[in-house]
């Protein structure tokens, strides 16, 4: 009896310690979670920590939570480079929760957390983005490997029922992604979530532009080396400020980061600097070409509004539909922020309202279900190909494929007067929208300029740059009936400058009507003229014809650029408008390009920080339009 109490007493001393715990941003992916949830955790789980030597003899740090009751349960394994914190086999050194959710934890089943190679208590070097040909100790180890002997050692080590499942979100959506490669006949499901696919694309660059307020946030932490192992982060980075727009001002040009920060202690941070381009080093890091001999089902998650990882699920999910024909493959697509389905009820994101709690509907729907069926055999894991949430209907939808098949691809023209149509300019009419661009005055990505880059600007209003000179704007009529694009949005630009260099930025914008009222979740915030970023994508102009070798523009003459911007599924309503926003900086989103042609942005100096005028043509002989994807039901 005492010791019964005794356990529950340290339940309840282990939830109110995590209740008070602070965790880092990367790997707080949890839900609305209650007291009992923990206490579950606790009084129906044992805890058990083993270290697990890989083919080269390194050895992986694994903690095993096994149901109390006995039985043979399957298996689901999280591979994190972010700790399986807390460390030791208390009751008080418990997880919070276990698993994708905790259906699956009442449900039982054996759940494991490895510290990946490199990281925390696991032994070995660690490499940012694993690549898959990488030799280690003169053997061919990667994360594909280590994920083979991680279950193969659980198999035989466990009570288990021979099946096993994989999950994680953001990095451990990669270390998921990579898991499923070259697949250890145990392995039954896979769940890559938000998953990284490759650095030049996701995260830190978008088509080339550098992302330095996630690869500062991020790396000022996180790739801060290990003296030996450890159970503990990295000390935080002091910032010094909380006013994000001024901090990265103060460290333009990019040069400035390492002599003002000490970055050179942080050696990813300089190995980005050394590689501005698509080369060999980013080449090897990218997991899509090895997403081969996959033997499991799979079901990629993403978000819309995903500001780091939307690249990556898109495009893991549409590589293993290409290299894997027999498998069943599904992608699901929310209106969310990243990994939102796992640590908010997805019902709203800033201003804007979805009009139903979304994640309830990915657990109680998708997610567990797949596990059920795949792992335990349990109903059915009837999931469509694309499973998508259709923004402004609001409304979940299925399909066979995705891009779906009904799609009636056409073109909306800029014209002047900040016209958006799709009739293309007359074969006489010549024209072009200038505007300058000024460095030391770029155009911000947001009205809150803080030091975290917050999620709802994906969604954010853009009103706020409505009145700037150097954001140039075309927008349709209002529509007589409703628009839904689906699939991919392709920017085609004719540009030119009157200096060496330029980014581009697109953004796809939904224009409400004056009239339209206050969502449901702030009544007191009338949303009429709203315009709501749907879609946003940047190219660093120097790539527009090769990411492996970039080449300067030449002052006043035409160049192409062709961007495509992410995938959407969204209804522009009837009344409501479609609106383009082209602009050339996007701070401290995009570092601020010198707009001087420099052989590496990372070593630019004062001096080839120039003011520019950008040109943006819409002849009729060679005009500048968005090509979109019409759903046809």
């Amino acid at each position: 009896m005492n010791k019964h109490f005794n356990h529950i007493l340290a339940s309840f001393i282990f939830f109110s310690f995590l209740f008070f715990s602070c965790e880092n941003e990367k790997e707080s992916y949890s839900p609305v979670r209650s007291s009992e949830d923990s206490l579950y955790v606790v009084q129906n789980y044992d805890k058990e920590e083993v270290y697990i030597e890989m083919r080269d003899g390194i050895k992986l740090f694994t903690a095993i939570y096994t149901p109390k009751e006995k039985g043979d349960y399957p298996i689901i394994l999280f591979r994190t480079p972010y700790s399986v914190k807390p460390y030791g086999t208390e009751p008080t050194d418990y997880r919070k929760d276990l698993g994708p959710n905790m259906d699956l934890v009442k449900d039982k089943y054996i759940f494991v957390y490895q510290d990946v190679r490199g990281k925390f208590m696991s032994e070995g070097e660690f490499v940012n983005m694993t690549p898959h040909n990488g030799i280690v100790n003169n053997r061919r180890v990667n994360e594909s490997t280590d994920t083979f002997d991680t279950i193969e050692w659980l198999i035989t080590n466990t009570d288990n029922n021979g099946n096993v499942g994989q999950w994680g979100i953001s990095y451990p959506g990669f270390y998921t992604a990579a898991g499923m490669i070259d697949s250890h006949p145990a392995l039954k499901a896979v769940s890559p979530q938000a998953p990284i696919a490759d650095w030049f694309f996701d995260d830190f660059h978008h088509h080339g532009a550098f992302f330095p307020s996630h690869a500062f946030g991020f790396f000022s932490f996180f790739g801060v080396p290990r003296d030996s192992l450890t159970t503990e982060w990295a000390p935080r980075f002091d910032f010094g400020t909380e006013d994000g727009y001024a901090f990265y001002k103060d460290i333009t040009p990019l040069s400035k980061a390492n002599s003002k920060h000490l970055l050179d202690q942080i050696p990813f941070w300089n190995e980005m600097a050394a590689h501005p381009n698509y080369d060999v080093f980013w080449q090897e890091k990218n997991i899509l070409p090895h997403l081969n001999n996959i033997n499991c089902a799979v079901l990629t998650v993403g978000g819309w509004y995903d500001a780091e990882d939307l690249y990556g699920p898109l495009n893991i999910y549409q590589t293993v539909e290409e290299n894997n024909p027999k498998i069943n493959n599904t992608i699901i697509m929310g209106p969310w922020s990243h990994g939102a389905w796992r640590r908010t009820e997805g019902d709203y994101l800033g201003d804007v309202y979805f009009g139903e709690k979304t994640a309830t509907f990915f657990n109680n729907e998708v997610i567990t279900p797949f596990f059920n069926h795949y792992l335990k055999g349990e109903g059915e894991a009837d999931l469509a190909e694309a499973i998508m949430f259709e923004t402004g209907t609001n409304q979940w939808r299925k399909f066979d494929q995705w891009p779906p098949v009904n799609l009636q691809y056409s073109k909306l023209y800029f014209k002047q007067q900040n016209e958006l149509s799709y009739t293309p300019p007359q074969a006489n009419e010549y024209g072009a929208d200038i505007f300058t661009s000024d460095p030391t005055n770029p155009v911000p990505f947001t009205q809150y300029p803080n030091l975290r880059i917050p999620k709802e600007y994906m969604v954010e209003d853009q009103r706020f740059v409505q009145d700037r000179k150097d954001v140039i704007t075309y927008m349709t009529e209002e529509l007589s009936e409703d628009l839904t694009l689906a699939g991919p949005i392709t920017a085609k630009l004719v540009v030119k400058t009157d200096q060496s260099a330029a980014d581009w930025v697109v953004k796809i914008i939904d224009v409400y009507p004056d009239s339209l009222a206050a969502f449901p979740h702030q009544p007191d915030k009338p949303m009429g003229g709203y315009q709501q970023m749907v879609r946003s994508e940047a190219i660093r102009g120097r790539f527009r014809n090769s990411y492996e070798k970039p080449e300067p523009f030449v002052a006043k003459e035409e160049a192409e650029i062709e961007l495509e911007l992410q995938d959407v599924l969204h209804t522009f309503k009837k009344g409501h408008r479609l609106m383009v926003q082209i602009q050339s900086s996007w701070f401290p989103l995009i570092d601020i390009n010198p707009q001087t042609y420099v052989d590496n942005i990372f070593e630019a100096e004062e001096k080839d920080f120039v003011v520019a005028k950008h040109f943006i043509g819409r002849s009729g002989t060679n005009p500048s339009y968005i090509k979109v994807g019409i759903l046809k039901d």
